[in-house]
């Protein structure tokens, strides 16, 4: 597996030569960039890496300099010590990150990522991410609006208006408005709740969230709960009596 490391920390790229060797022993690292100026020119007279490694503060700028112009369908690993608005739009488009320091046990896990994307992702997909990255960091974007999940071999694009909700059932599924069931990369609800748009997403209960647009109604039970009847779904979401209230007022709300 050929790698490119874009790091200005010379210290900082040894020791993730040294790590990455470590998790994946068969990697030959290309090259080490430090800056720009110098990954412009590199991606411009090699063949792309099956994977970069890159910093974001480079001394003569941003390695977003280095992608956004440049036909890109290469993944990325993105590491920085703490930038919590580039994070952010990290998480919207599920483009991996590490903090720095880089500890071993997450540098291992962004890397079996990596190949879970690339036996499943077309060039095309990877490409559609950064772009729309790109676009979410230009207009400081706060809340995700594509999903990607797992269809047969592939990962697909979901956008918000083609989607129910999301359920955890071990794993977490996102439901869409035709019925399907397709599986996710998020670990928990928790998770997913910081990157929705509480005005069109709310936590039904401690398997659901439902997407506003997708509720065909909803009913009262006799205990207090709410019954909400989801597009393309058969399965009833219970709202607790708690918090039917609340429910209530979010369904009503107006922008």
């Amino acid at each position: 597996m050929k790698i490119l490391i874009i790091e200005d920390e010379a210290l900082v790229a040894k020791e993730l030569s040294t790590q990455l060797s470590d998790c994946l022993p068969e990697a030959e690292i290309l090259a080490v960039i430090d800056s720009v100026e110098g990954g412009r020119e590199w991606l411009n007279k090699h063949s792309l890496p099956d994977l970069i490694f890159s910093d974001i503060q480079l001394a003569d700028g941003t390695s977003f300099e280095i992608f956004e112009n440049f036909d890109l369908h290469t993944p990325v690993i993105f590491t920085t010590a703490y930038d919590e608005y580039a994070l952010r739009a990290f998480k919207l488009n599920s483009i991996d990150y590490l903090l720095k320091p880089i500890r071993q046990e997450d540098l291992c896990r962004s890397i079996d990522k990596f190949k879970s994307l690339r036996e499943r992702s077309s060039p095309e997909f990877i490409q559609a991410q950064f772009a729309h990255l790109f676009q979410d960091l230009r207009a400081g974007k706060k809340y995700k609006s594509r999903f990607a999940a797992h269809q047969g071999q592939s990962m697909v694009p979901v956008p918000m208006e083609k989607l129910s909700g999301f359920v955890k059932d071990e794993i977490i599924f996102l439901l869409t408005k035709s019925g399907e069931k397709l599986i996710t990369d998020y670990h928990t609800l928790d998770e997913l709740e910081e990157l929705l748009d509480p005005k069109l997403f709310y936590r039904a209960n401690r398997q659901y969230i439902v997407q506003i647009e997708a509720i065909l109604g909803f009913k009262p039970h006799y205990t207090g709960k709410l019954i909400l009847q989801l597009e393309g779904h058969k399965d009833e979401v219970v709202v607790s009596r708690e918090k039917a209230a609340s429910f209530k007022r979010w369904f009503e709300e107006e922008d």
